[in-house]
Protein backbone atom coordinates (compact mmCIF):
# COMPACT_ATOMS: atom_id res chain seq x y z
CA UNK A 1 0.00 0.00 0.00
CA UNK A 2 1.39 3.17 -1.08
CA UNK A 3 0.87 6.10 1.44
CA UNK A 4 -0.56 9.37 0.98
CA UNK A 5 2.04 12.31 0.83
CA UNK A 6 1.54 15.05 3.81
CA UNK A 7 0.05 17.80 2.33
CA UNK A 8 1.85 20.99 1.36
CA UNK A 9 1.01 23.91 3.52
CA UNK A 10 -0.76 26.79 1.95
CA UNK A 11 0.18 30.30 2.81
CA UNK A 12 3.53 31.33 4.32
CA UNK A 13 5.82 28.80 5.87
CA UNK A 14 7.34 30.02 9.27
CA UNK A 15 8.77 27.10 10.88
CA UNK A 16 10.83 23.91 8.86
CA UNK A 17 13.09 21.30 9.40
CA UNK A 18 15.93 20.52 7.27
CA UNK A 19 17.83 18.10 5.96
CA UNK A 20 21.20 18.31 4.20
CA UNK A 21 24.90 17.28 4.55
CA UNK A 22 27.60 18.18 2.16
CA UNK A 23 29.02 21.64 1.56
CA UNK A 24 26.25 22.35 -1.33
CA UNK A 25 23.59 23.05 1.78
CA UNK A 26 25.13 25.13 4.26
CA UNK A 27 24.24 28.09 2.04
CA UNK A 28 20.56 27.43 1.65
CA UNK A 29 20.34 26.80 5.60
CA UNK A 30 22.53 29.52 6.51
CA UNK A 31 19.69 31.63 3.87
CA UNK A 32 16.68 30.16 5.62
CA UNK A 33 18.15 31.66 9.11
CA UNK A 34 18.83 34.82 7.58
CA UNK A 35 15.49 35.29 6.31
CA UNK A 36 13.95 34.64 9.42
CA UNK A 37 12.65 30.75 9.00
CA UNK A 38 12.49 29.34 12.29
CA UNK A 39 14.12 26.03 11.88
CA UNK A 40 13.36 23.61 14.10
CA UNK A 41 15.75 20.99 13.85
CA UNK A 42 18.66 19.76 11.29
CA UNK A 43 18.95 16.40 10.65
CA UNK A 44 22.56 15.56 8.46
CA UNK A 45 24.66 12.31 8.05
CA UNK A 46 26.16 10.49 11.03
CA UNK A 47 29.98 11.43 11.85
CA UNK A 48 32.27 10.10 9.75
CA UNK A 49 35.89 8.75 10.14
CA UNK A 50 38.63 10.59 7.18
CA UNK A 51 40.92 8.06 5.62
CA UNK A 52 43.42 8.11 8.37
CA UNK A 53 42.72 8.22 11.99
CA UNK A 54 39.93 7.62 14.28
CA UNK A 55 38.60 10.99 14.59
CA UNK A 56 34.98 11.90 13.67
CA UNK A 57 34.12 14.87 11.20
CA UNK A 58 30.70 16.40 11.80
CA UNK A 59 29.36 16.92 7.98
CA UNK A 60 29.62 20.34 6.60
CA UNK A 61 25.45 20.73 7.54
CA UNK A 62 26.36 20.29 11.19
CA UNK A 63 29.07 22.26 11.45
CA UNK A 64 26.97 25.45 10.49
CA UNK A 65 23.91 24.16 11.92
CA UNK A 66 25.87 23.97 15.11
CA UNK A 67 27.52 27.62 14.82
CA UNK A 68 23.96 28.87 13.92
CA UNK A 69 22.56 27.85 17.22
CA UNK A 70 20.22 24.60 15.80
CA UNK A 71 19.20 21.48 17.03
CA UNK A 72 20.61 18.64 15.03
CA UNK A 73 20.19 14.64 15.02
CA UNK A 74 21.16 11.96 12.62
CA UNK A 75 18.00 10.00 12.05
CA UNK A 76 15.00 11.38 9.95
CA UNK A 77 12.51 9.57 12.51
CA UNK A 78 13.68 12.23 14.92
CA UNK A 79 11.46 14.71 13.23
CA UNK A 80 8.23 12.66 13.71
CA UNK A 81 8.49 12.87 17.54
CA UNK A 82 9.29 16.57 17.67
CA UNK A 83 6.19 17.41 14.68
CA UNK A 84 3.82 15.87 17.09
CA UNK A 85 4.96 18.38 20.01
CA UNK A 86 5.63 21.07 17.98
CA UNK A 87 4.96 20.75 14.32
CA UNK A 88 6.79 21.81 11.29
CA UNK A 89 4.96 23.40 8.43
CA UNK A 90 7.48 22.05 6.15
CA UNK A 91 10.44 19.86 5.62
CA UNK A 92 13.17 21.52 3.47
CA UNK A 93 15.84 18.78 2.27
CA UNK A 94 19.18 19.64 -0.23
CA UNK A 95 21.29 16.78 -0.83
CA UNK A 96 20.37 14.94 2.28
CA UNK A 97 21.87 11.99 0.66
CA UNK A 98 19.19 9.12 1.55
CA UNK A 99 15.62 8.78 -0.16
CA UNK A 100 12.97 9.60 2.97
CA UNK A 101 10.87 6.45 3.49
CA UNK A 102 7.08 6.70 3.01
CA UNK A 103 5.96 6.94 6.42
CA UNK A 104 8.10 10.25 6.94
CA UNK A 105 6.33 11.96 4.08
CA UNK A 106 2.90 10.78 5.38
CA UNK A 107 3.60 13.12 7.98
CA UNK A 108 5.83 15.91 7.04
CA UNK A 109 5.16 17.55 4.11
CA UNK A 110 8.61 17.93 2.47
CA UNK A 111 10.44 19.49 -0.66
CA UNK A 112 13.48 19.69 -1.86
CA UNK A 113 16.15 21.73 -3.92
CA UNK A 114 17.46 19.79 -7.00
CA UNK A 115 19.86 21.19 -9.11
CA UNK A 116 18.80 20.00 -12.59
CA UNK A 117 16.05 21.13 -14.95
CA UNK A 118 13.84 17.93 -13.71
CA UNK A 119 12.83 15.25 -15.24
CA UNK A 120 16.48 15.68 -16.76
CA UNK A 121 19.32 14.71 -14.42
CA UNK A 122 17.38 13.03 -11.49
CA UNK A 123 20.29 11.53 -9.25
CA UNK A 124 22.78 11.79 -7.62
CA UNK A 125 25.22 14.23 -9.95
CA UNK A 126 23.10 16.17 -12.09
CA UNK A 127 25.74 19.43 -12.14
CA UNK A 128 28.19 17.48 -13.13
CA UNK A 129 26.50 15.13 -15.63
CA UNK A 130 24.82 18.72 -17.11
CA UNK A 131 28.06 19.55 -18.40
CA UNK A 132 29.84 16.34 -19.59
CA UNK A 133 26.87 15.82 -21.78
CA UNK A 134 27.48 19.58 -23.34
CA UNK A 135 23.83 20.89 -22.08
CA UNK A 136 23.60 24.78 -22.73
CA UNK A 137 21.19 25.16 -19.62
CA UNK A 138 20.44 23.73 -16.42
CA UNK A 139 18.47 25.39 -13.47
CA UNK A 140 17.46 24.06 -10.34
CA UNK A 141 13.66 23.13 -8.88
CA UNK A 142 12.17 23.22 -6.21
CA UNK A 143 10.49 19.70 -6.11
CA UNK A 144 7.70 18.44 -3.78
CA UNK A 145 9.06 14.87 -2.39
CA UNK A 146 7.43 11.59 -2.80
CA UNK A 147 8.58 8.46 -1.98
CA UNK A 148 10.36 7.85 -5.87
CA UNK A 149 13.92 9.25 -6.74
CA UNK A 150 13.56 13.12 -7.44
CA UNK A 151 10.72 12.37 -9.20
CA UNK A 152 7.99 14.82 -7.71
CA UNK A 153 6.22 17.55 -8.98
CA UNK A 154 7.27 20.77 -9.53
CA UNK A 155 6.97 24.20 -7.62
CA UNK A 156 9.20 26.61 -8.71
CA UNK A 157 12.37 26.72 -10.60
CA UNK A 158 15.26 28.86 -12.34
CA UNK A 159 17.42 28.40 -15.08
CA UNK A 160 21.10 29.45 -16.26
CA UNK A 161 23.41 28.88 -19.09
CA UNK A 162 26.16 26.77 -19.18
CA UNK A 163 29.07 28.79 -21.78
CA UNK A 164 32.16 26.93 -23.15
CA UNK A 165 34.05 28.22 -19.93
CA UNK A 166 31.56 27.70 -17.40
CA UNK A 167 33.02 25.06 -14.58
CA UNK A 168 31.21 22.52 -12.17
CA UNK A 169 32.04 25.47 -9.62
CA UNK A 170 29.71 28.32 -11.65
CA UNK A 171 27.07 26.32 -11.69
CA UNK A 172 26.94 25.11 -8.36
CA UNK A 173 27.50 28.46 -6.75
CA UNK A 174 24.86 29.93 -9.02
CA UNK A 175 22.40 27.86 -9.15
CA UNK A 176 22.11 27.26 -5.51
CA UNK A 177 22.40 31.44 -5.07
CA UNK A 178 19.49 31.08 -7.16
CA UNK A 179 17.77 27.78 -5.39
CA UNK A 180 18.38 30.14 -2.06
CA UNK A 181 16.33 32.97 -3.23
CA UNK A 182 13.53 30.52 -5.05
CA UNK A 183 13.02 28.98 -1.57
CA UNK A 184 12.65 32.01 0.50
CA UNK A 185 10.22 33.65 -1.63
CA UNK A 186 8.09 30.78 -1.65
CA UNK A 187 8.18 30.07 1.92
CA UNK A 188 7.61 34.04 2.49
CA UNK A 189 4.13 33.80 0.01
CA UNK A 190 3.38 30.46 0.21
CA UNK A 191 4.09 27.74 -2.10
CA UNK A 192 2.88 27.88 -5.79
CA UNK A 193 0.69 24.85 -7.65
CA UNK A 194 2.53 21.81 -7.29
CA UNK A 195 3.23 20.76 -11.56
CA UNK A 196 4.28 17.45 -12.86
CA UNK A 197 7.56 17.07 -14.15
CA UNK A 198 7.49 16.95 -18.22
CA UNK A 199 9.93 15.30 -20.48
CA UNK A 200 11.93 12.77 -20.76
CA UNK A 201 13.92 11.64 -17.49
CA UNK A 202 17.58 10.93 -17.79
CA UNK A 203 19.49 9.92 -14.69
CA UNK A 204 22.69 11.03 -13.15
CA UNK A 205 24.87 8.90 -11.94
CA UNK A 206 27.94 9.32 -9.52
CA UNK A 207 31.02 10.55 -10.94
CA UNK A 208 33.35 7.58 -10.84
CA UNK A 209 37.21 8.26 -10.29
CA UNK A 210 38.08 6.57 -13.36
CA UNK A 211 36.11 9.41 -15.71
CA UNK A 212 38.33 11.90 -14.70
CA UNK A 213 41.32 10.22 -16.94
CA UNK A 214 41.81 11.99 -19.86
CA UNK A 215 41.09 10.36 -23.05
CA UNK A 216 43.31 12.46 -25.81
CA UNK A 217 41.67 10.75 -28.72
CA UNK A 218 38.40 12.49 -27.34
CA UNK A 219 37.46 16.09 -28.97
CA UNK A 220 38.84 19.20 -27.52
CA UNK A 221 35.76 20.60 -26.82
CA UNK A 222 34.62 17.21 -24.87
CA UNK A 223 38.07 17.16 -22.97
CA UNK A 224 37.75 20.66 -21.77
CA UNK A 225 34.11 19.92 -20.68
CA UNK A 226 36.34 17.44 -18.53
CA UNK A 227 38.54 19.57 -17.25
CA UNK A 228 35.99 22.55 -16.04
CA UNK A 229 34.48 19.28 -13.67
CA UNK A 230 37.32 19.19 -11.64
CA UNK A 231 40.51 17.19 -10.96
CA UNK A 232 40.86 15.70 -14.63
CA UNK A 233 44.02 14.06 -15.26
CA UNK A 234 46.72 12.37 -16.90
CA UNK A 235 50.01 11.06 -17.59
CA UNK A 236 53.61 12.88 -17.99
CA UNK A 237 56.65 11.01 -17.63
CA UNK A 238 54.61 7.76 -15.88
CA UNK A 239 53.58 10.26 -12.81
CA UNK A 240 50.08 11.92 -12.79
CA UNK A 241 49.10 15.45 -13.95
CA UNK A 242 46.08 17.60 -13.14
CA UNK A 243 44.80 19.60 -15.53
CA UNK A 244 43.05 22.34 -14.02
CA UNK A 245 42.28 24.79 -16.73
CA UNK A 246 42.68 24.83 -20.26
CA UNK A 247 41.40 26.42 -24.11
CA UNK A 248 39.97 24.34 -26.57
CA UNK A 249 41.74 25.46 -29.66
CA UNK A 250 40.11 24.41 -33.11
CA UNK A 251 41.48 23.56 -36.23
CA UNK A 252 43.86 20.72 -36.97
CA UNK A 253 46.24 19.27 -34.90
CA UNK A 254 49.01 16.41 -34.73
CA UNK A 255 49.34 12.96 -33.09
CA UNK A 256 47.26 12.19 -30.35
CA UNK A 257 48.42 13.65 -27.04
CA UNK A 258 51.69 15.01 -28.16
CA UNK A 259 52.55 18.37 -26.96
CA UNK A 260 54.16 21.61 -28.97
CA UNK A 261 55.79 23.65 -25.91
CA UNK A 262 57.00 27.28 -26.34
CA UNK A 263 58.62 29.22 -23.56
CA UNK A 264 55.06 30.66 -22.36
CA UNK A 265 52.57 28.49 -23.60
CA UNK A 266 52.13 23.92 -23.81
CA UNK A 267 49.51 22.97 -26.59
CA UNK A 268 48.18 19.51 -26.80
CA UNK A 269 46.98 17.72 -29.66
CA UNK A 270 43.70 15.68 -29.23
CA UNK A 271 41.48 14.04 -31.34
CA UNK A 272 39.76 17.26 -33.06
CA UNK A 273 41.33 20.20 -32.07
CA UNK A 274 44.28 21.80 -29.58
CA UNK A 275 44.10 22.53 -25.97
CA UNK A 276 46.18 25.31 -24.40
CA UNK A 277 47.16 24.31 -21.03
CA UNK A 278 46.96 26.95 -18.57
CA UNK A 279 46.64 25.42 -15.14
CA UNK A 280 47.94 22.82 -13.80
CA UNK A 281 49.20 20.24 -11.10
CA UNK A 282 51.76 17.56 -10.77
CA UNK A 283 51.36 14.65 -8.03
CA UNK A 284 52.12 16.07 -4.54
CA UNK A 285 52.21 19.63 -5.48
CA UNK A 286 50.29 22.66 -6.03
CA UNK A 287 48.58 23.84 -8.63
CA UNK A 288 50.55 26.19 -10.88
CA UNK A 289 50.57 28.45 -14.17
CA UNK A 290 51.93 26.40 -17.22
CA UNK A 291 54.62 28.68 -17.78
CA UNK A 292 56.01 27.96 -13.93
CA UNK A 293 55.56 24.43 -15.07
CA UNK A 294 57.18 24.49 -17.99
CA UNK A 295 60.31 25.99 -16.12
CA UNK A 296 60.51 23.64 -13.33
CA UNK A 297 60.18 20.50 -15.87
CA UNK A 298 61.19 21.59 -19.14
CA UNK A 299 59.07 19.61 -21.61
CA UNK A 300 59.93 18.89 -24.93
CA UNK A 301 58.41 19.49 -28.14
CA UNK A 302 56.48 15.82 -29.21
CA UNK A 303 56.43 14.36 -25.64
CA UNK A 304 53.29 12.78 -25.23
CA UNK A 305 51.03 13.39 -22.19
CA UNK A 306 48.85 10.08 -22.11
CA UNK A 307 45.78 8.27 -20.90
CA UNK A 308 47.32 5.78 -18.27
Amino acid sequence: MVEELAPLPVGPVRRVAFLGTPELAVPVLRSLVGAGIDVGHVVTRVDKRRARGNELYPSPVKVAALELGLTVSHKVDDLLEQHRVKPFDLAVVVAYGALIKPHVLAEIPMVNLHVSLLPKWRGAAPIERALLAGDSETGVCLMQIEEGLDTGGVIGLRTMTITDLTTADDIRSQLIAQGSQLLIEQLKSGLDPVMPQVGVATYAEKIDSSELRIDWSRSAHEISRLIRLGNAWTVFRGKRLKIHQANVIDGPSSEVGSISVTKISVHVATGHGTLELKIVQPGGKPRMDVVSWINGNQPTHGEKLLSE
